[in-house]
């Protein structure tokens, strides 16, 4: 006797799973359901629904027993993928799949097992819209002091929520200029702290630019404007060109002088030797004349480049310059009274106290500065190797300078 003719086994016959018609078209970092349904209704025991990658049999999501099972999903998917529980009984398994990568392209296969009855269908999402990031295609030109803007833009629908980073680097040197993260820009680079930020109220429109202030020589080169969003990452280059500011040409005329009247003094002194006087007081030009031009160069480049550690401790240098060459000079005997005897027994000490004084001042702020972005053991030991330092160096000055 035939018992599938006689009806007493039930035969499993395929079930009529639907989807979309065509493929799946949705921008980067979007929300996309990929829809599979059936026509009647069927018994929830036993019900299994899962959603995997065609291409690799990657599970993607998976509804057993009664509920979701995000546990057996691949690990790409948590949190992105997921059913509406709630349509489920109505014969509705379409999935919605959350923050779109460019990796989601391809085709998924949506398979229903009900008692004895199986089906499937196939949803295919393409054309996910690439990350575009762009940049200007002429370098920017600034002056020295100026501020100047850093183009940068997101070219896509991407919602702000959705960029994960943004940086900004210098490419000589791969200095980081700025870090966008978390809805907050911050730079913790010393030489862009205070100077760089980004247009806030562009953010939502996806301008990214950078504005950097107060420019200054050392800021000349290429940019790059790094993007990370849905996975993926673009970037563009801006170069940034720096001319010579007023400061700029001034500070060069006051260093090629105070070469040019070192020279012609050391002329003027060999072509008048046979003088003693206009000797002695070319001499005194030649020691005071280009250590000055030099000072008032070294205040300007301060000025303008903005470094107090270096400008301070050169300013000083030169400032003092003139007493160490007149303490060591030949013709200091010429002098009489109270300049000679000054010269010959404070000059010295005045440099060196003087000197020390600025320059250990200037350390100390460096030094500070860096203790304070430490934390732990390494924000005592630097302060504490500083003061031992300070205290020997005081010692030496009274015992031996003093």
């Amino acid at each position: 006797m035939n018992w599938a003719e006689s009806g007493c086994v039930k035969q499993k016959h395929r079930l009529i799973v639907r989807s979309s018609a065509g493929p799946l078209v949705a921008p980067l970092g979007s929300s996309v359901v990929l829809l599979c349904y059936v026509d009647e209704l069927l018994l929830m025991e036993g019900l299994e629904v899962e959603w995997r990658r065609t291409d690799s049999q990657t599970l993607v999501h998976l509804y057993q027993d009664g509920e979701s099972r995000p546990e057996a999903q691949q690990q790409d998917y948590h949190d992105r993928a997921h059913f509406f529980t709630d349509q489920i009984q109505h014969g509705n398994f379409s999935l919605c799949l959350d923050n779109l990568r460019a990796e989601d392209e391809g085709r998924y296969t949506c398979r229903v097992y009900s008692q004895q009855d199986s089906g499937e269908t196939v949803v295919q999402i393409k054309d996910v819209e690439r990350l575009l990031v762009s940049g200007s295609d002429r370098s920017v030109s600034a002056y020295d002091g100026e501020d100047v803007t850093l183009n940068c833009s997101v070219d896509s629908h991407i919602k702000p929520e959705h960029i994960e980073e943004v940086l900004w680097r210098k490419t000589d040197g791969n200095i980081l200029v700025l870090l966008y993260q978390n809805n907050e820009a911050h730079s913790s680079n010393e030489r862009y702290i205070d100077r760089v930020e980004l247009f806030t109220a562009e953010i939502p429109k996806g301008n990214f630019s950078l504005r950097l202030k107060s420019v200054r020589t050392e800021d000349k080169g290429v940019y790059m404007c790094l993007v990370f969003a849905g996975g993926l990452s673009a970037n563009a280059t801006v170069v940034l060109e720096v001319g010579f500011s007023t400061l700029d040409i001034i500070m060069l005329i006051f260093c090629i002088t105070a070469s040019g009247s070192a020279l012609l003094l050391f002329c003027l002194i060999y072509c008048t030797s046979h003088n003693n006087d206009v000797e002695v007081g070319l001499h005194l030009f030649l020691v005071f004349c280009p250590n000055i031009l030099m000072f008032l160069a070294f205040v300007l480049w301060g000025v303008s480049e903005g470094s107090l550690f270096e400008s301070v401790s050169c300013c000083a240098l030169y400032f003092l310059r003139p007493l160490m060459v007149l303490w060591a000079a030949p013709y200091v005997h010429e002098f009489t009274g109270n300049n000679k005897t000054w010269i010959l027994k404070y000059s010295f000490r005045a440099e060196y106290i003087v000197f020390s004084a600025v320059f250990y001042s200037v350390l100390f702020k460096y030094a500070w500065d860096k203790s304070i972005s430490y934390t732990g053991f390494e924000s005592i030991v630097i302060p504490v190797l500083f003061v031992i330092v300070l205290l020997l160096n005081l010692l030496y000055i009274i015992y031996f300078v003093g």
